[in-house]
């Protein structure tokens, strides 16, 4: 999850003034987690719903509200700049939604840069899906001028001199030559035009969402600038500059509005009106528990956490949610910002009036006995999480993407499906050990989940069972044998068939399918490819196997 670094004069500079050991205790009951701290700064993990906290200025905001110090709705002037940014129909398809806002009187003294940088690489990570749904882009104003226009060129055409070089590239050039443009090739790889961002005179301020143009790159000395956010969902995109915007502005950052035009629509942005919802008091204390909060404790609590809330009977507060708040998408999550004002740590505890006896499903008795197996035979178990990755789950193990559950709102970029395979786990387990002693053998049992038409809610889920293997002389021999090993102690039959797998070596990888009493089985096993063996930064061979417990 994100982590924010920032010095405890930092938040002095934005009003905060507060003893070390009372903010070290006061954090992490407003939702966050100290991973480090010394007598000059402190590091701070945010849960990625609250992305207006990436930043010291929502820090220092919600510190505020926490501490009564200062609550309501924040109030931003947002002035119009009178420019212009004109959007060609050619970007449609390939990145569609675009917003701008101009900010004056910013300061990028001491750490500053630094930060900023952090926090719009942070909202790369929380909203933007690695920049695949939100690219941000940040520019210094002084050198450029509107109006502007966001077109897509050729990959021949428009050179510019990209972030952190100096030579002009072209637009295609830049996904070869340079390291930024390696990595996020694939988001544009699809395309034979690519998106630019120029000013009145053709200067190129950047090719979203690839790479900034050096010419527009911050100093200690810029004191304006223009936020661009690019994407291919509406909402996230608006959604990210107010974000920022809002967080320029606690540091004393003047907001200007820019104009979008587009051709069937013009329109103003940043947008700060906030949304309302409606708040009942009884939900609140149903939820909450052991409270007895009245409509004006409502208020209150509902004010700390920087919202407006107005009475409009002794059930029912109306809340007005500030424009960076886009976690706020149902009345539940209004109750949640009451409790952490309310402070959970004064909420009694309560045992549930229920009474229930608990037994072992059968399953779980299985996995017992398919644990002490793997032990047996020298394995030690990992446990992974069910979310992964589509990059590590099917680009690093060099499979074909298919139909799969995704996260719709994913908490970092490293969970963005639900899996299919455990394989891709037990190899980043590897990465992370690469350090050990050789031999390594690990396990996992564990679940799965399929995109399947022909079950009621399209999902189906699956257990399955992965072991790998790593040292310099492991092969499909030794893997063979393990595999044989354990369906026969699990009373299975196997037959062994041929397989094209492309995450193992040709000719050393095989099928297998068995039967019992319990039900079946199918799978397979070998020896891993070198590429993904690169690919998972390791540097020995690994041999594994993946068994599926078939249900009827």
């Amino acid at each position: 999850m994100p982590v924010i670094t920032f010095e405890y004069e930092d938040l002095k500079d934005l009003g905060i003034d507060i003893e070390k050991d009372k903010l070290i205790n006061t954090l992490p009951m407003m939702g966050s987690d100290i991973e480090d701290y010394d007598d000059n700064e402190i590091k701070v993990e945010f849960f990625p719903n609250r992305p207006d906290n990436l930043s010291v200025e929502g820090v220092a905001r919600s510190l505020k509200g926490f501490l009564s110090e200062e609550t309501g709705l924040p109030q931003y002037n947002v002035e119009p700049s009178g420019e212009k940014v004109y959007i060609s129909k050619e970007v449609e398809n390939i990145r569609p939604y675009i917003a701008f806002a101009k900010i004056e009187n910013v300061d990028f003294t001491g750490n500053k840069i630094k930060y900023i940088m952090d926090f719009q690489e942070n909202l790369h990570w929380v909203i933007g899906r690695d920049r695949k749904k939100v690219a941000i882009g940040i520019h210094n104003a002084d050198v450029i001028t509107g109006d502007y226009k966001y077109i897509a060129t050729g990959k021949d055409e428009n050179s510019f001199i990209p972030l952190e070089m100096d030579k002009e590239l072209k637009p295609g050039e830049i996904f070869t030559e340079h390291e930024t443009g390696k990595k996020y090739a694939h988001l544009l790889e699809d395309y034979d035009k690519y998106p630019l961002i120029l000013d009145s005179e053709d200067k190129v301020l950047s090719m979203p969402p690839i790479i900034n143009g050096e010419l527009t790159k911050l100093t200690e000395d810029t004191h304006t600038i223009i936020v661009d956010v690019t994407g291919t969902d509406k909402k996230a995109v608006e959604e990210s500059l107010n974000i920022i915007v809002t967080s320029f502005a606690e540091a004393g950052g003047q907001i200007k509005s820019m104009e979008m035009v587009y051709e069937d629509e013009n329109f103003l942005t940043p947008d700060l009106t906030p949304q309302e919802k409606i708040v009942h008091v009884d939900l609140c204390n149903e939820l909450i528990g052991g409270t007895s909060l009245n409509a004006e404790d409502v208020k209150r609590l509902i004010e700390k956490a920087r919202f407006d809330g107005e009475i409009i009977n002794e059930n029912e507060v109306k809340v007005k949610v500030p424009p960076f708040r886009c976690d706020i998408l149902h009345e539940v999550d209004i109750v949640e910002n009451v409790a952490i004002q309310y402070c959970i740590n004064k909420i009694p505890s309560k045992l549930p009036e229920i009474s229930t006896v608990a037994y072992e499903h059968d399953w779980f008795k299985g996995e017992k006995t398919i644990r002490e197996l793997m032990v047996g035979l020298g394995f030690n178990e990992v446990m992974s999480l069910m979310l992964t990755s589509e990059e590590s789950h099917y680009k690093k193990m060099l499979q074909e993407e298919t139909e799969h559950v995704q996260v719709s709102k994913p908490i970092s970029i490293e969970g963005t499906m639900i899996r299919t395979s455990l394989l891709n786990n037990l190899l980043e387990f590897l990465e992370d050990n690469k350090a050990e002693d050789l031999p390594q053998k690990i396990f996992e049992i564990g679940d799965v989940l399929y995109l399947d038409d022909t079950t009621q809610f399209n999902v189906r889920a699956g257990k399955k069972l992965a072991g790998a293997i790593c040292h310099s002389n492991a092969n499909f021999t030794e893997m063979k044998s393990i595999v044989s090993n354990v369906l026969s102690n699990l009373d299975y039959t196997m037959e062994v068939s041929s397989s094209d797998n492309p995450s193992f070596i040709t000719g050393r990888v095989a099928n297998i399918k068995g039967s019992s009493k319990n039900g079946n089985i199918k799978g397979f096993f070998g020896e891993i490819s070198p590429e993904v063996i690169t690919n998972f930064d390791l540097e020995y061979p690994v041999i594994m196997f993946e068994i599926e417990f078939l249900r009827d």
